[in-house]
């Protein structure tokens, strides 16, 4: 068994702030060492603000946890400087294969299109992104960045005020205060920050119960996601089935509604199902097991003053999907580029509310495509049954019928459709690159695009003239001129141009467009921009 989760990474250490007589105040403190707190932390710091990560624990999440991370996780990641370990560890797929009883009724390509860095999906276990996370904030902490990770510092108690935050935080030796400008609050679905704000999720929690079982074992299997409804070994359920690396595969086998969690989870119960469906002759040991239960529930505002809630502590949704940590991981890529920007007083605090606005979107739309999942693959009468059985076996032949399955619909990112920050589309240009979307990569003659189109505001120029940059309301924005003379595959146009001769983009720092229009307009793009960061209203 994989020791990782033994292994202190960020052991307590005696803090400075531990012996000074008054309060330290620090400009963030982020609650929770998981992915999203972390990824929160580790973009901060890159850009120069401080930044301290309290955590209870001092180890890497026990359990793979989350393990499927999509291509925009991965593409945040490369901007954060930690994609590479995470590509190069874990197990890259595009193909899915879905079967009903015994025979599969077709197979999806989730990446069917060249011309992007990062794959559509790999699957690797938590508890390696979170070690590939806490290396990267070592890193920057000792190039001097101001980031500090705090294991077993506990918050006990919190205050609320005006212009600041206090917290309580009890540690091996004894208890002690800090106050923060502003408060992330990434410590997980049940949210100790949240409960004692006294604040709670709306949404529905669903009843069926589901096993986890992560298992190391050699197996032909191909990297692949299979997933089953009604198969032989779990007659009238669903399954599931993922490759991670070192050789341990999950299982995800439904269990119905009334049943006996702990019971459920004992080696002597889980061993006979998992033989079952991968017969008597394959070996294999049990790494972790774990029950779950459908939850599609957020709250209401992500933003309460100076407490800001990301990831798990701010919504849930049911894992089939991988929607958990990649929204998370959008949550923290929305939110910090605003956070720096109001920090160094360039924007109001109120860009802040565009954060509650714009990912209370994103959860919403990720809660409705989790619950179209769940009750597609848990039918709650025996007519929805009924339907979803027939739609399964027109599936088979009929390609009209495979967009009805749902075997959860996985992760996207999402288009802020409607934003006070974004411009009026001037552009006939692809639907997938309008205003409020996030950028999708191209090869360029400098490398890919995305990394080119990170941490600033960027005017991307096709075949369009402007200057080299432009300075509004304290912000430089910077232009990359690119043509379609060296766009070899037509990427760039498909993607930025479609029937237009040429495009004028503004991009903000989280790589989604702000405002496009067929040539530079400096009024209009200095609007654009003042809108981006919460100083003019929409158009």
């Amino acid at each position: 068994m994989n020791k990782i989760f033994e292994v202190p990474m960020y052991p307590y250490q005696r803090s400075e702030d531990q012996d000074t007589g008054a309060p330290v105040r620090h400009p963030v403190i982020v609650i929770g060492a998981g992915p999203v707190g972390l990824a929160a932390a580790i973009d901060l710091a890159q850009q120069g603000i401080g930044v301290v990560v309290l955590d209870e624990n001092d180890k890497v999440s026990f359990g793979s946890r989350a393990i499927c991370f999509s291509k925009r996780s991965l593409e945040i990641a490369d901007r954060l400087g930690f994609c590479d370990p995470l590509v190069d560890k874990g197990v890259q797929w595009n193909l899915g294969k879905v079967f009903f009883d015994d025979r599969k009724v077709y197979e999806f390509n989730l990446l069917p299109e060249s011309g992007h860095a990062q794959p559509a999906f790999i699957n690797l276990q938590q508890y390696y992104f979170e070690e590939y996370l806490v290396q990267r904030a070592k890193a920057l902490q000792t190039a001097g960045a101001p980031i500090e990770i705090r294991g077993r510092n506990k918050v006990s108690a919190i205050g609320t005020h005006e212009d600041h935050v206090t917290l309580e935080i009890d540690t091996p030796e004894e208890s002690y205060n800090l106050e923060a400008d502003w408060l992330i609050a990434c410590d997980g679905a049940g949210s100790p920050t949240r409960q004692m704000l006294g604040l709670d999720f709306v949404g529905r929690v669903f009843e069926d119960n589901f096993l986890i079982a992560d298992v190391i074992m050699d197996a032909d299997f191909p990297t692949e996601r299979w997933f089953w409804f009604d198969p032989p070994f779990n007659k009238g359920q669903s399954a599931l089935l993922h490759k991670q690396p070192d050789g341990v595969w999950r299982i995800d086998l439904q269990l119905g509604w009334d049943i006996d969690k702990e019971r459920e989870k004992r080696p002597e119960n889980v061993i006979p199902r998992l033989k079952e469906m991968l017969g008597e002759d394959v070996k294999f040991e049990l790494e972790w097991v774990s029950i779950y239960t459908f939850q599609c529930r957020r709250m209401e505002k992500f933003r309460h003053g100076r407490v800001l809630f990301a990831g798990d502590a701010a919504h849930q949704v049911s894992p089939f999907g991988a929607r958990g940590a990649n929204s998370g991981l959008q949550d923290t890529d929305n939110l910090c580029w605003k956070l720096k920007l109001v920090l160094e007083g360039k924007a109001p605090e109120s860009l802040l509310d565009s954060y509650d606005r714009e990912r209370v979107h994103g959860a919403d739309e990720n809660i409705l495509n989790s619950s179209r999942s769940t009750d597609f693959i848990t039918p709650k009468s025996e007519m929805s049954r009924v339907l979803r059985d027939a739609v399964l076996d027109l599936s088979e032949h009929h390609a009209f019928a495979r967009p009805l399955v749902n075997s959860g619909r996985l992760s996207l990112p999402c288009t802020y459709e409607g934003s006070a920050l974004n411009s009026a589309d001037a552009l006939r240009g692809p639907q997938r690159t309008r205003p409020g979307s996030p950028c999708p990569d191209a090869p360029t003659p400098n490398g890919y695009l995305l990394p080119q189109l990170a941490d600033r505001f960027t005017l991307l120029t096709i075949d369009a003239e402007a200057p080299d940059s432009f300075e509004e309301a304290g912000i430089t924005v910077t232009r990359l001129n690119l043509s379609t003379k060296d766009d070899t595959t037509r990427t760039l146009r498909e993607r930025y141009l479609g029937d237009e001769t040429s495009a004028v983009y503004l991009i903000r720092p989280d790589q989604h467009v702000a405002a496009r229009r067929p040539a530079f307009d400096e009024n209009q793009f200095r609007a654009a921009l003042r809108r981006a960061i919460g100083k003019e209203t929409s158009a």
